[in-house]
């Protein structure tokens, strides 16, 4: 039976969504002390609706090929011990993602999920069908993946890391994975460079979808260049799961020391009515002081007649270090906006057709592209920032 979630006010949710409880906990990737943590939090979040073959799915984030230490995909011993409590329970897994670059077999076997799942009776399975689903205003229907909409309980595993197009990827960005294949550049090149309406459909979808639970592996969380091999893991030692990934990433917010509004998904999930304000933390965690986000260029600023001219060369702009690039090809295969050309043992950029969308940065398997603000740029942002104050 297909689930259907239109855009509906958030009085109209089920009493769950509406929790504005987040869990809180100090732990690291010691199996024995992950394990028992992680079985206490979904059993009071979501134990009552796991039971004798409940279908389960578990998304975790399966962004490229990488190895656990890089801190881009979700730790292989945080998507075991889910899966081990469901099992316990007596229902069936399924674990998926649709990968942004890289086969789903590679992320698997460098990723140590075939390992940490060894012996486990579950299922390993890429999102592969895709059927259209109403999703709501402006989007209306999409194709997403079939089967979050055939499990009964959906549980989201978030990465905590930094995004150089979102700031952060975190609960609700999560389930854009279910968006298969090249179809997410096609989103992205839909959007364009209007940053508010990419996740306003990240907030639609994570609203159609409405996972069970989120937990967001922030154990060892990746800062700077994220969310792909650019950013810089750093050690944080945190879980944090709640019923509604909006408030489990508003609790990240306020622990990193950042306005959740600066979020792009926040004010998407406030617009929809999605966001509560006040939120009931359990557990406890020191702030997490001099966190390295990736810098946010404004992609559209001064007169509108002059806009165009100003992004095409001044606003902030992927870059890519000649010293690292390998001119493998891969940003040129997946560039929505095909912008990106061999350059000998390098690669260019046309900054005219470039909608900014940071999808190199992301599947660049060298980390060698990151986001730039040319001083020109910073110097015209700043002129108009400073007069509309005045």
């Amino acid at each position: 039976m297909l689930k259907k979630h239109k855009n509906r006010p958030l009085t109209e949710f089920p009493k769950e969504f509406l929790d504005s409880e987040v869990i809180v906990k100090k732990t690291s990737y010691e199996y024995n002390v992950l394990k028992p943590l992680l079985f206490e939090m979904i059993d009071s979040m979501a134990g009552v609706a796991i039971t004798k073959q409940t279908r389960v799915l578990i998304k975790p984030n399966l962004l490229l090929p990488a190895r656990p230490e890089r801190a881009i995909l979700t730790h292989p011993l945080v998507v075991k011990a889910v899966a081990e409590y469901v099992k316990n329970k007596g229902g069936d897994v399924l674990i998926s993602d649709s990968p942004a670059w890289g086969s789903f077999e590679k992320i698997l076997k460098i990723g140590g999920y075939h390992k940490a799942l060894e012996g486990l009776d579950v299922e390993l399975k890429e999102f592969k069908t895709s059927i259209p689903v109403d999703i709501g205003k402006p989007f209306g229907s999409i194709e997403l993946a079939k089967d979050p909409f055939e499990a009964d309980v959906v549980i989201n595993l978030a990465k905590l890391k930094t995004h150089s197009q979102m700031l952060l990827t975190l609960g609700v960005k999560n389930l854009f994975g279910c968006v298969i294949g090249l179809k997410k550049p096609e989103w992205h090149l839909r959007s364009g460079v209007d940053r508010d309406l990419f996740a306003g459909l990240l907030a639609q979808i994570y609203q159609t979808i409405l996972p069970s639970i989120t937990i967001v592996d922030g154990i060892l969380a990746l800062e700077g260049q994220g969310p792909g091999k650019g950013g810089t893991p750093r050690y944080l030692g945190l879980l944090i799961g709640s019923k509604n990934a909006f408030t489990a990433d508003m609790a990240i917010c306020r622990l990193l020391g950042l306005n959740p509004d600066r979020l792009p998904t926040h004010r998407s999930g406030k617009r929809l009515g999605l966001v509560k304000d006040a939120i009931d933390v359990v557990g406890d965690a020191d702030p997490i002081n001099h966190f390295a986000f990736p810098l946010l260029g404004s992609l559209a600023f001064g007169p509108k007649p002059f806009q165009g001219l100003i992004r095409k060369h001044l606003v902030q702009r992927p870059a890519v270090n000649d010293r690292i690039c390998r001119a493998c090809g891969d940003c040129l295969q997946f560039c929505p906006a095909k912008a990106i050309a061999p350059d000998g043992k390098s690669i260019s950029f046309d900054y005219d057709r470039c909608i900014r969308c940071y999808c190199c940065i992301e599947i660049c398997p060298h980390g060698a592209i990151r986001s730039a603000e040319t001083l020109p740029g910073m110097l015209v942002r700043r002129f108009f920032t400073e007069n509309r104050s005045h």
